[in-house]
């Protein structure tokens, strides 16, 4: 009796954990039916012709900002998840800001969670946020289904009474023993605003206010104090840890040598201080603007160095939209500019350009890094992050010969700035598929921009 599917991508080289073998993959009820070759189709059957393309698992996003409710025309969950689709991402995870209210309790995970339901093309997940104040509040979003806590150690701007607040040592240190006690996890952005606070205040007030200023004014040594900080408050709590947005080498090293002293920690870092550095903060202006800032172009070839070690967990797009003239306003110094990229459709395209073109990283490395192991951090990887039978068919075509110009017409965002454009890039996604339903071709755009589902997963137990 012959197998059915609803789809057979056929001729790909698929890239598997530690290996890319050429084969068919089937796909029945939204799933991953079979790997062979030659695997034969009815007449039903959707077929997709991969031959010379990467068929690789879809990109799993663990860090956007899509600033629902109340701020959707900075990025909302429609136009922001479209642009994922078209990066080769098929599952995300939203940040509990810059939405009004952000959420830090049960009714605003709510107004999050009506926001995207029938408003997302991939799947995604919601953080919750530990802020001065909300210790009370952490369970009930647990049991909710949030996908960990968020905090800030620096201030993360913003305006108004209800914006999400950084945390203060008391604040930090009694929210994650309750996140210890909850079995969760905590995504931390680390930077001392003692430090940051006292240098960013002299620089305004001697009129210092360029790209090169506000890097100084927020040195890798805020960095380094907030991460050695947060890992000894780890160690006495027994706080699972995710660091987001590293930006220093040396601060991987500090991560790493944490896990060797049996810490369970994590750190992801960004493609734009993989790609861009300071000269081009200073070249572009404030449209690369964010924190931790862009780094030296020394720093950015020691970041490269630990990632090729394998001492970077996974790749993040901290994708952080915002109106163009809260941005790009020549009226504005850089301080005054809007902190954050819009980068997240490029991801994986950029990751695959400048790591397995440019630098020679297998292409398995970087498949990890952008799918298996944020799935096996988060508690995903029964579902997600692989090509294997039985896993959701979350599947992305690239073509790794079709180089093109990024150009503000690619895309998606509802406001069309990012640093990439006008970039080249040596390959492109053709198609991305989620669990089993093409939702974007090269050729249509986004084919289906409703389909994704809200994964209540919370914080996956298991350590890389």
């Amino acid at each position: 009796m012959k197998e059915t599917y609803e789809l057979i991508i056929r001729n790909g080289d698929v890239v598997l954990p530690g290996e890319v073998r050429k084969l068919d993959v089937g796909v029945r009820g939204g799933k991953i039916a079979a790997l062979g070759q030659d695997l034969q189709a009815a007449a039903a059957t959707t077929v997709m012709d991969a031959e010379g393309q990467y068929v690789l698992p879809g990109m799993i996003d663990m860090h956007v900002h899509f600033n629902e409710p109340a701020f959707g025309h900075w990025e909302g969950f429609r136009s922001g998840s479209a642009a994922l689709a078209a990066g080769g991402c098929t599952c995300y995870a939203d940040m509990p800001l810059n939405g009004n209210p952000p959420t830090v309790n049960k009714a605003a995970l709510q107004l999050k969670a009506e926001a995207a339901s029938g408003n997302s093309a991939v799947d995604y997940m919601l953080w919750g946020g530990l802020v001065p104040g909300n210790l009370g509040d952490l369970e009930e979003l647990a049991a909710a289904g949030v996908t960990g806590f968020k905090a800030f150690i620096s201030n993360p701007g913003g305006e108004g009474e209800g914006r999400f607040r950084e945390v203060d040592d008391t604040a930090l240190y009694l929210g994650m023993q309750k996140i210890a006690a909850l079995g969760g996890i905590l995504a931390l952005h680390a930077e001392s605003e003692d430090i940051t606070a006292v240098l960013s205040a002299d620089a305004v007030r001697s009129g210092r206010t360029g790209a090169r200023d506000f890097a100084s004014s927020r040195p890798a040594a805020a960095e380094l104090e907030a991460v050695s900080r947060a890992l000894l408050y780890s160690e006495r709590t027994g706080c699972r840890l995710h660091f987001v947005h590293i930006s220093t080498a040396a601060a991987i090293e500090m991560i790493h040598a944490a896990k060797g002293r049996g810490l369970d920690v994590t750190a992801e870092t960004c493609p734009h201080y993989l790609v861009l550095n300071e000269d081009s903060m200073e070249r572009l202006g404030p449209v690369a603007k964010c924190a931790p800032p862009l780094r030296s172009a020394q720093e950015q070839k020691e970041l490269w160095k630990v990632l090729a070690e394998g001492r970077i967990d996974l790749i993040a797009s901290d994708h952080s939209p915002c109106p163009p003239e809260l941005k790009l306003d020549p009226g504005l110094t850089f301080f005054e500019a809007w902190g954050g990229i819009s980068g997240a459709q490029s991801s994986l395209e950029l990751m695959f350009h400048e790591g397995v073109h440019m630098r020679g990283l297998p292409v398995t490395q970087v498949s990890a890094l952008l799918s298996g192991r944020p799935a096996r951090r988060f508690g995903l990887d029964h579902r997600k992050g692989s090509i294997a039978p039985g896993l959701d068919a979350d599947l992305v075509l690239l073509n790794p010969k079709a180089s093109y110009t990024l150009a503000a017409g690619d895309l998606l965002y509802r406001h069309k700035h990012s640093p990439y454009t006008g970039m080249t890039l040596s390959c492109k996604v053709t198609a991305t598929v989620c669990r089993g339903k093409v939702i974007y071709t090269a050729e249509q755009g986004v084919v289906s921009a409703d389909g994704g589902e809200w994964l209540q997963i919370y914080s996956g137990q298991q350590a890389l």
